[in-house]
């Protein structure tokens, strides 16, 4: 399988929000990620459904939402009316996991599960049948341009032979430090899809960024 791209839009540049999006229309990349951050899960605030709304008119892209907030399953309904594709939630914010995964499987959206860098693989054994992707957090969430965590390469091969072991379809998404280093070591490690911020949107050429991304394949 390729692997897909995510860029990260919290990384682009709020004042000029239709031209990066514009940029994100003309590449090759697969998918728009969009962190909602509360101030209460993550020590930050990011941006809301406003922001999400008029992304979703101007972007032809699928929206990869990130919900990085306090019971996250009050905002599915709103979450699906922007025309979103997969809703993602933490694990670590949901204490009924089961029946929000369901939820935003009635929607109409892929659902996804988002794990923070000291949360276990393991955790999801009994979830993850039910999910189409799991995202693994490879800094600590709330700010972009973070250092990468290293055990993050071990985490995806465990959850690797966790969907291998359990026949689950989920894919596997990485956010959080991935540039020309850290990209190619989870490609091989099985990651899906690279989310990544401020190494697409602010180097020189974005659309080489991405396509150099999109190029990765597994050994």
């Amino acid at each position: 399988m390729e692997t897909l791209v995510s860029p990260s839009l919290l990384a682009a540049d709020f004042l000029n929000l239709q031209r990066d999006i514009e940029m994100i229309n003309s590449s090759d990349a697969d998918w728009l990620h969009l962190d909602v951050m509360d101030g209460v899960f993550v020590p930050n605030i990011s941006f809301g459904f406003p922001v999400l709304e008029a992304v979703s008119k101007a972007c032809t892209k699928p929206l990869d939402v990130h919900l990085m907030i306090v019971k996250p399953e009050r905002y599915i309904k709103q979450t699906a009316k922007t025309g979103a594709m997969m809703m993602n939630v933490h694990y670590e914010a949901c204490t009924h996991l089961h029946r929000t995964v369901e939820e935003i499987h009635n929607e109409g959206m892929k659902a996804g599960v988002t794990l923070n860098p000291s949360t276990p693989v393991n955790m999801l054994e009994d979830i993850i049948k039910d999910v189409d992707m799991v995202l693994l957090m490879s800094v600590n969430p709330g700010f972009g341009g973070q250092k990468f965590i290293q055990n993050t390469i071990d985490k995806v091969a465990r959850l690797r032979e966790l969907i291998a072991r359990t026949g689950s379809k989920a894919l596997i998404e990485v956010d959080g430090g991935v540039q020309d280093e850290t990209a190619p070591l989870l490609v091989n490690a099985g990651v899906n899809i690279l989310v990544s911020g401020s190494y697409v949107f602010k180097a020189d050429n974005p659309h080489e960024k991405i396509k150099w991304l999109k190029g990765l394949k597994t050994r």
